[in-house]
């Protein structure tokens, strides 16, 4: 079983079977645009205990593009009545802040990394430091180009795996050991906001170890401390949690996020579950084990708008080539999967392409 070395401000640290769970603090979108908020995150987070909190490096353009198009539109769950664009515009973490919580974090004995959601915040996050080790958000497992882009800075890897199959997982996997890294674990992750407890099937992360011979852990988006208990009962090494100073200043991820009381509540039980002995299962304890499972099942299917795919970013004539300027991964997930970039690059357009256009092959050629 393959462990992670990350460098942390108290030295070099394991994350593995055997060595005590990484706990992970999400920042997200609870700032609400505020730096002094999310300093405040930052102190709260040491005093809880955790060993990390994570940053999202995107801003809107890079994340997706302003279009009135359906297909931009959310129209369902958390974020139901916004477009995409509008939806990051709210919700990303600017980037000029992210050097000073960095700072800030490691003042206080936590590791600040972040999850990068396209080529340029990996240049950045790489440009100023921020980069012990980088985050794949489950959305963004699927984008190949991307991860090979993080893999080749020869970083430690986390991946979320919410709504991925095994045939997903397994060629990011092999994306990021294809340009030479092997510091990869991943994360057991129900892509639902707030995930229901008795959907997380955690005999996921056992079964995950198992194929994929890594360190697995939980990014976990529910409000159950049971559930992480349980997780790291199974084996998980790291649990992903997001946090805020209270959920009744709403936000885009305050209704799934953790308060501090909670935050400092789950650090305790999750070390206290290190050291015991595997508990007799309970009927609540059972739902949540569930059985292994891949897949965008159950609440998730709703949110597969979140995923990235190809769309045409400019308008495309007939019979011009596809290029860097006028298609791009992006969200939503309607279009080819991103790992077809590189092989739609050069092609011909079979017809007109409106922007805002998810790509399909009738498309191209």
């Amino acid at each position: 079983m393959n462990s992670i070395i990350i460098q942390t401000p108290k030295g070099p640290r394991v994350i593995g079977p055997g060595q005590p769970v990484f706990i992970v603090a999400e920042m997200s979108a609870n700032h609400n645009q505020s730096y002094d908020r999310a300093v405040e995150l930052v102190e709260t987070a040491a005093d809880c205990g955790v060993d990390a909190v994570k940053l999202q490096t995107y801003t809107a353009d890079t994340m997706t593009i302003d279009c009135d198009r359906d297909y931009f539109q959310i129209n369902e769950g958390q974020w139901k009545g916004q477009s995409l664009y509008q939806l990051y515009q709210l919700a990303y973490t600017p980037w000029e802040w992210q050097p000073k919580l960095r700072d800030l974090a490691e003042k206080r004995g936590l590791t600040l990394f972040s999850t990068p959601f396209d080529e340029t915040a990996v240049d950045f996050l790489e440009k100023n430091g921020i980069n012990h080790l980088y985050k794949v958000a489950s959305f963004e497992l699927i984008d190949l180009p991307l991860l090979r882009k993080i893999g080749k800075t020869g970083r430690p890897v986390i991946a979320s795996c919410g709504m991925a199959s095994e045939e997903e997982i397994k060629l990011a996997v092999e994306a990021l050991n294809g340009v030479g890294n092997l510091q990869v674990a991943l994360l057991h992750c129900l892509s639902s906001y707030p995930a229901k407890p008795d959907e997380m099937n955690l005999a996921t992360i056992p079964d995950m170890m198992k194929k994929f011979k890594v360190a697995v852990g939980l990014s976990d988006h529910s409000l159950d401390e049971e559930v992480a208990r349980t997780a790291v009962s199974l084996g998980a090494s790291i649990v992903e949690k997001h946090f805020t100073k209270s959920r009744s200043e709403e936000g885009p991820d305050a209704a799934f996020s953790l308060e501090p009381a909670e935050l400092k509540s789950l650090v305790k039980a999750i070390r206290q579950q290190e050291k015991a002995e595997p508990g007799k299962l309970t009927a609540s304890t059972k739902k949540i084990i569930g059985s292994p499972t891949y897949g965008p099942g159950g609440s998730q299917g709703e949110n597969k708008i979140f995923r990235r795919s190809l769309f045409a970013v400019k308008e495309i004539k007939r019979g011009e080539k596809f290029s860097k300027e006028n298609i791009r991964s992006i969200r939503p997930g309607y279009g080819l999967n991103p790992r077809y970039y590189d092989e739609v690059i050069g092609q011909a357009a079979s017809q007109e392409v409106q922007r805002g256009t998810p790509l399909e092959w009738e498309l191209i050629g």
